[in-house]
């Protein structure tokens, strides 16, 4: 797992050495153990090591084929790489070292492009081919390792980070007010824009090439996609079966290292499973959570503590567990450290993430997450009643879309953003958006089967795509790899072929619960009716206890509900009533400060809209120079 970066002077223009080491350097957190650079004239390479697998020098990147025709700049684990040396062996393949990157080169040096689909793990690599000149870039299937990317007049750079881009001479920033206004309808990003104007993120599944011969044009190219299709002729018991053997398989295979893996322990029934395999294989492992101090939480808040199931099951498989507990205050002072490493804003409070980070990388060099599982077996129930009744796909994308205007709604945007930026944003339309990624899974809906697996489509290449951009950036901010079993490719095919009568206990019974609403009625409703990821369930009953298995799903956040109309309301005013914040720039104080107010009084919880504003003042405040 490493920070990689890369300059192409498209004019031909010789590449600086000292440049490209001052943008590699910026991003030196993802790779403390070694650096490495490689310049070719016009083209350059720089690479930040964190070793994982082969830590001798001779995993060191940038990494040349044994004739000097191919070099790569790689982050990312293969986990099927073992299987794949032996195959490039068979067909004639030297390899010096014992590190994955060497198979990826090969690979790319046998297969070409179509190695990427050869490939089982996360990843995000840059190729140049000195003979054609050809610059080849790919990212993984599920977007779990993130690459960014510049291209405008004869210069393409790209990186790991944005930061690493924003150190080049040639780039002035700007904010892209397409960018802001589908992060304030989503709390995320589903295109492939950033708030950085020009700068864009590659999307998952996707190649990248520049072609010398065909006058230097970037072509993108998608290589796979989900496909959430009911295999009908799946018994139940057989699923069962099938998904038990690809858990645990997936689980092993993330745990080849060559150093000390730990891994995230919330309570839940994902990460205590996941845990529970890695126990038996390693003894004594090192489990991490991250608690919350509720003296001054309400509501559904009082269960966001999960510490005494996560001691339970920590006693249980004997592992040895750290824990940390966050305060109110705590926000306070890590959000300058979070948003510089975080850089590209999406979904919700994340600070915890950043502090629970920090706890594991103290200890290991690489952990295990549960990510993965609610997005693939349905574990928002209270999402997908929307899904189940519907007069047409234009019907299902009106009710979807407007559950996921998570911030701001289409109707308050006029009052909402300043006149200018409403009038530079004219004939930008974010149900567009939204109804583009619904479409390109163009396959025809009817059923409310159908219908829930296009909802499973949509929320995992957006949702889940946000929460992997976010652990990735705040792991990889204290030199920590992050693996997600869940995201094992035997796994996601099979579990799409899942009937979702299987995932979800009853359809007619699905709750329209708003996750902001903390009242005791949606409450008790939600608790009845919280039938999501019924055979995950079911298949994991051998690895936690029976009580686990009825545990209601809840995201990991802080009781911030309670803490910004209480202990942290000082630091909200002081920083987003300032007449002279940044977001004024964008956003009309009276609408913003009116809404803030509305959560102040506990009229209506508007705790991601906060949180999102205290992001975006402090992302101006370290990028807006």
């Amino acid at each position: 797992m490493c920070g990689i970066t890369g300059i192409y002077n498209l004019n031909e223009e010789p590449i600086s050495i000292n440049l490209l080491k001052q943008i590699t350097n910026v991003i030196s957190h993802r790779g403390p153990d070694a650096e490495g650079f490689w310049v070719n004239s016009f083209i350059g390479f720089g690479h930040r090591r964190l070793s994982i697998i082969d830590t001798s020098s001779l995993g060191n990147q940038p990494m040349q084929t044994e004739d000097g025709r191919y070099i790569i700049t790689y982050n990312g684990e293969l986990y099927n790489f073992g299987n794949l040396k032996v195959e490039l062996k068979s067909l004639g393949y030297k390899f010096i070292s014992k590190s994955d990157t060497e198979v990826v080169l090969n690979a790319y040096a046998e297969w070409g492009k179509e190695c990427v689909k050869k490939f089982n793990g996360m990843f995000a690599f840059a190729i140049w081919d000195k003979k054609e000149k050809r610059l080849f870039i790919a990212r993984d299937r599920y977007g779990i390792k993130p690459l960014y990317y510049y291209y405008d007049k004869g210069l393409f750079l790209f990186a790991s980070e944005i930061k690493a881009i924003l150190k080049h001479p040639k780039y002035n920033f700007g904010v892209s007010l397409e960018a802001l206004n589908e992060y304030f309808s989503f709390q995320n990003i589903f295109t492939d824009l950033t708030l950085f104007r020009n700068i864009k993120i590659l999307p998952p599944a996707t190649t990248l090439e520049i072609n010398y011969s065909r006058k230097k044009k970037v072509h993108i190219q998608k290589y796979w996609d989900y496909n959430f299709e009911d295999d009908n002729n799946l018994k139940e018991d057989d699923c069962i079966t099938e998904v038990k053997r690809l858990f645990q398989q997936a689980v092993e295979r993330q745990l080849q290292s060559d150093v000390e893996i730990g891994s995230y322990l919330s309570g839940g029934l994902d990460s205590g499973s996941i845990t529970c395999i890695a126990a038996k294989n390693f003894p004594s492992i090192k489990t991490f959570t991250c608690g919350f101090d509720l003296s001054s939480a309400s509501g559904l808040e009082l269960a966001f503590d999960e510490r005494v199931r996560a001691e339970y099951l920590s006693n249980l498989y004997k592992t040895e567990h750290y824990e940390i507990v966050l305060k109110a205050g705590d926000m306070e002072r890590v959000m300058s450290k979070l948003i510089r490493h975080l850089e590209d804003l999406r979904v919700g409070q994340s600070y915890p993430n950043f502090y629970v980070s920090r706890l594991a990388s103290k200890f290991v060099k690489v952990t295990l997450s549960g990510i993965g599982g609610d997005e693939l077996f349905a574990g928002y129930p209270w999402r997908y009643y929307r899904a189940v009744k519907n007069t047409d796909r234009n019907n299902y994308v009106d009710k979807y879309y407007d559950y996921w205007q998570r911030l701001i709604n289409d109707n308050e945007k006029r009052r909402f953003f300043t006149p200018e930026v409403n009038r530079l944003l004219k004939g930008h339309s974010t149900k567009d958006i939204f109804r583009n990624v619904i479409n390109e899974n163009p396959r025809e809906v009817k059923t409310p089967e159908e219908y829930v697996n296009r909802s499973l489509y949509f929320e995992i290449k957006t949702f889940l795509h946000g929460l992997l951009v976010v652990e990735d950036k705040l792991s990889m901010a204290h030199s920590l790899e992050t693996r997600v079993p869940f995201l094992d490719n035997e796994l996601v095919d099979f579990a799409m072929r899942i009937p979702v009568k299987y995932k979800l206990k009853s359809l007619t019974k699905m709750a329209r619960l708003n996750e902001n609403d903390l009242s005791s009625k949606e409450n008790k409703f939600y608790q009845e009716n919280n039938g999501g990821k019924n055979i995950l369930r079911k298949v994991l009953s051998d690895y936690v206890p029976k009580m686990y298995l009825k545990n209601s799903k809840q995201g990991f956040s802080a009781p911030d509900a309670s803490w910004f109309k209480g202990e942290s309301i000082e630091y909200i005013m002081k920083l987003l009533f300032d007449k002279k914040a940044y977001i004024y720039d964008y956003i009309q104080p009276e609408t913003a400060q009116k809404l803030m107010k509305q959560h102040f009084d506990g009229r209506v919880n508007h705790r991601l809209f906060i949180w999102s504003l205290v992001c975006f003042e402090w992302w101006n405040k370290i990028f807006n120079k």
